[in-house]
């Protein structure tokens, strides 16, 4: 049946600094959904007809009700990595990541994993992700089988990785490497075959990084990628992108033949870089360190491309990789979403990510608004995945996945909250104060997939 949802309602149609007109937040508002799980529309309350305020109402009036988050770069492989010491990403892959992605060769370890992995997410708000699993196919098996259970919109793909040896990639097991491009390939294509438009799966093509890449396996991901670009179906892509200076000086060297003039040049002469590819960090583009401030002409080549970029502030923060420039990379037109990257991030709460995300706007003398926090967290991710006519708003006919948080979920959080003067002055509260505690509910397609009340049957897990 059609049900209505009473809350404090925020989403949005564009990034909030094109104009207040991309805002859209309703202090007594009503989100109706109907029984195939979708919008139908957000309203005021008191302009809801009679019959729904009567019968068909969850009440969230002291709550904020937003657009399911939306991560746009995380790893379901590194959930047992995360919270292990830092230091270089090099020696970080090395000792803790590489170790932690091996145990997904058991298929009864990957099967459990990815499930608590989804549930994590849910607990969080977080109803969408971009997603590198493992090298293993079977790891890539058990993902989209416990997302189809859960009827999430998940983006994941097979880690490709074909290359070891002492780079900034860090010496990579030999078992643990694509041993033949060709069978690497054929495993990609079972994968799409099986999972991509299943549910609500979609499959990208998923190189880890040019460090633990040969040319032939970023031309063969590229080669798929534009294979079905052009089928009627297209897929995504994913991979890091100068993440660090020194993976950037690794890259240029490894691919010498390719006479690249950037990191992401080298990714773009294997044809990965379009519509639907999204790439980590972006912290050194154009080989800002080796060359100044550089001419722009990596951000002038991810918007002319459509390409998008995940925003991983924890994650730089916590290994020491450097400050994304949020404010060129929007000012150049290009795509932007909030990535928690676990386990290099240390959270899966995108209520902690923005916090990191002022901080690391701050230290480049900028402001992040909780406003456009938000926006990033929800519509910005979707856009930056190609899926903003499906998920990341609340727009007739969008997937009802949205999630409700709670403004009193701790004492400090429902003190400072109760002394904010207006609801913005709240809302940048709980986007600094937050974890996932202030989730009280995670919605996917209008159905109850978590909640934090402990009598409820969803509690601590998804409903299937």
């Amino acid at each position: 049946m059609t049900k209505a949802y009473r809350g404090t309602i925020l989403h949005f149609t564009g990034d909030p600094a094109g104009g207040g007109g991309n805002i859209h937040l309703l202090e007594d508002g009503a989100l109706v959904v109907n029984e195939q799980g979708l919008i139908n529309q957000v309203s005021p309350w008191v302009e809801l007809p009679d019959e729904l305020r009567a019968e068909a109402v969850q009440d969230y009036c002291d709550d904020l009700i937003l657009p399911g988050f939306v991560d746009t770069h995380i790893h379901s492989g590194q959930i047992d990595a995360i919270a292990s010491p830092g230091g270089d990403l090099r020696d970080w892959l090395e000792s803790y990541v590489y170790p932690a992605e091996r145990r997904f060769a058991d298929e009864e370890y990957a099967r459990r994993a990815a499930g608590d992995f989804l549930d994590t997410l849910l607990a969080a708000g977080t109803t969408t992700a971009c997603v590198h699993t493992t090298t293993y196919k079977a790891s890539t098996d058990a993902f989209f089988a416990a997302a189809y259970e859960r009827d999430l919109r998940m983006v994941a793909g097979k880690v490709l990785m074909d290359a070891g040896g002492r780079a900034d990639g860090g010496p990579v097991p030999d078992d643990y490497l694509d041993t033949d491009v060709r069978q690497a390939e054929d495993d990609c294509r079972e994968l799409i075959d099986a999972w991509h438009g299943k549910g609500r799966g979609l499959y990208a093509i998923t190189p880890r990084f040019g460090p633990t890449s040969t040319v032939e396996a970023l031309r063969m991901a590229g080669r798929l990628f534009q294979e079905y670009a052009d089928s009627g179906e297209p897929i995504w892509a994913q991979a890091h992108l100068a993440e660090t200076r020194d993976e950037v000086d690794t890259v240029l060297e490894r691919f010498i033949a390719l006479k690249p003039r950037s990191y992401l040049d080298v990714y773009d002469k294997c044809g990965l870089v379009g519509p639907r590819s999204v790439w980590a960090h972006c912290l050194w583009p154009d080989n800002v360190y080796r060359s100044g401030l550089g001419g722009g002409r990596d951000w002038r080549l991810l918007k002319e491309r459509q390409a998008g970029v995940a925003f991983c502030p924890t994650s730089n923060l916590f290994l020491g990789s450097g400050l994304f420039p949020l404010a060129r990379t929007r000012r150049a037109g290009v795509r932007v979403g909030l990535g928690t990257d676990v386990g290099g991030g240390t959270s899966f709460s995108m209520l902690e990510t923005l916090n990191e995300a002022y901080k690391v706007m701050a230290l480049q003398g900028d402001y992040l608004s909780a406003l456009r926090g938000f926006y990033l967290a929800t519509r910005g991710g979707a856009e930056a995945l190609h899926l903003e006519d499906r998920i990341g708003g609340f727009q007739p006919g969008n997937e009802a996945d949205f999630v409700v948080l709670d403004f009193a979920a701790t004492p400090l959080l429902e003190r400072r909250t109760d002394a904010a003067e207006g609801l913005v002055e709240r809302l940048f509260a709980l986007a600094t104060l937050g974890d996932e505690r202030a989730t009280k509910a995670t919605y996917v397609l209008g159905r109850r997939a978590w909640t934090s009340d402990e009598s409820h049957p969803d509690h601590g897990h998804p409903r299937r």
